[in-house]
């Protein structure tokens, strides 16, 4: 059985036996009631790994012994995904799926044609689920480095994401090549923009093509734009060799 995963302080991972504790110590011992004996690896999601086993189990913490320690390099080229926002919790799955996928970096875009609108406390609510939601899908999925979230960005900021890129990619519908045609870097950024369920607007695609990127064709059919990024993740990880 494979050995779950946790988020632990990096001061901890550095000792040879410690108390686990805190909201994820207490995850751990309380909800899956790990015992004396299993194993557990411990992260703290920037790709320094302990691999751990419990010692003994108290009601909200755990005494581990650190049995190997090893970083995980950070992967290359980087995978940033610019996420136009999605209605309801549409936006959540979106994370869920592209954190599973190994995007590196989750850029929330609020582009023109956007129903959802991040305003004030509202943006700070969203934000704090998008952020929740890739560190849980992370634990799942067993990764040691955890996708950044970034702060929501406007077009003019997504323009300059592209420009600085190694490949900027936009996907949209009418455009003439397919991403699988597409020549990668082997570092550097790749900036894939995923529009709203409404479409890039024309001004947006001007903008972003003056920035030097491409455009290109994900697929015969239509995916949702919750669907669409962990689609194309999968295209780009499988071309660079990251999978």
């Amino acid at each position: 059985m494979t050995a779950p995963v946790f988020l632990a302080d990096p001061a901890d991972l550095a000792s040879a036996e410690f108390t686990f504790g805190g909201p994820e110590g207490r995850h751990a011992a309380a909800v899956r009631r790990l015992r004396e004996g299993e194993r557990l690896d411990l992260t703290d999601g920037a790709g320094a790994v302990a691999e751990c086993v419990v010692l003994a189990s108290g009601k909200d913490s755990l005494r581990v012994e650190v049995l190997r320690r090893y970083t995980v390099p950070a992967p290359r080229p980087r995978l940033v995904v610019v996420q136009g926002l999605p209605k309801g919790e549409r936006g959540e799955l979106a994370v869920e799926m592209m954190t599973e996928a190994g995007v590196d970096v989750i850029v929330p875009w609020a582009a023109l044609r956007c129903v959802t609108r991040w305003k004030g406390e509202r943006e700070a609510k969203a934000l704090a689920r998008w952020r929740s939601t890739a560190r849980e899908a992370g634990k799942q999925s067993r990764r040691f480095r955890l996708p950044e979230v970034a702060a929501p960005a406007g077009t003019a900021e997504v323009a300059a994401l592209l420009s600085a890129a190694a490949l900027g990619i936009v996907l949209h519908e009418e455009a003439d090549a397919p991403l699988s045609a597409l020549q990668v870097p082997d570092d550097g950024d790749i900036v894939v923009v995923v529009g709203p369920e409404g479409g890039i607007a024309d001004e947006e695609l001007a903008a972003f093509r003056a920035a030097g990127a491409a455009t290109a064709l994900l697929g015969p059919t239509v995916l949702r734009t919750s669907t669409a990024g962990v689609a194309a993740a999968a295209v780009l990880q499988s071309r660079t060799g990251r999978w």
